[in-house]
């Protein structure tokens, strides 16, 4: 076997484990360690990769991949509703992965926050092509422009990650707050968009 496929398998069983690893304890609980123990030599470890934050980031942006392409393969990006639909499916087909992009979103590590958010990058694209497609279909008020809407959304976005990322949610599992998290987009969108009072003509 060459050197060079030795190295490929070596990669994917390190990665492997770290998804599994930073998946189910995050990354402040996640350890090289942890990782080894399930087979994995650690000086062929430190020989692939620089360390935690790197197997770390490797594993964000595999996980951020999947689940864009999973989202993509079930036409989400048609509408709010399927882009929401396969959103919550590729959260419960891949748990591990779902676990780290959502942590990563929400509570990033300080030290990473210019990583994760280059990461992060190509999802915000996606969320930025569904806001424009619901701002297409809407005759917004007067005095109001498509930027100022996009500007408040973002607004809104950081204050719900913000939420979800402090001791708010701390007594639930982080599977659950992921649930509950997407479930609250659309309804939080609904109200940006439309408001929550009836309008003078409404009976």
């Amino acid at each position: 076997m060459k050197k060079s496929d030795k190295t490929e398998i070596t990669v994917s069983k390190i990665i492997e484990a770290a998804l599994a690893e930073f998946g189910r304890n995050g990354y402040e609980g996640g350890t090289v360690n942890n990782i080894c123990k399930t087979g994995i030599n650690k000086g062929l470890l430190y020989h692939n990769f620089c360390g935690k934050d790197d197997i770390y980031l490797n594993c964000l942006n595999l996980s951020c991949k999947k689940l864009i392409q999973h989202i993509c393969r079930q036409d989400g990006t048609e509408s709010l509703e399927k882009y929401m639909a396969a959103r919550m499916d590729a959260v419960r087909r891949y748990p591990d992965e779902a676990h780290i992009f959502f942590e990563a979103l929400l509570n990033a590590p300080a030290h990473l926050a210019e990583e994760v958010s280059a990461a992060l990058s190509e999802f915000h694209v996606l969320n930025k092509q569904m806001l424009d497609k619901m701002l297409d279909g809407l005759k917004l008020r007067d005095g109001v422009s498509r930027d100022d809407a996009v500007s408040y959304f973002y607004m809104m976005q950081t204050m719900l990650n913000g939420c979800f990322g402090s001791g708010a949610y701390r007594n639930i599992s982080f599977q659950e707050k992921i649930e509950i998290h997407e479930k609250m987009i659309p309804r939080l969108l609904d109200f940006m968009l439309h408001g929550i009072a009836k309008s003078g003509d409404e009976t």
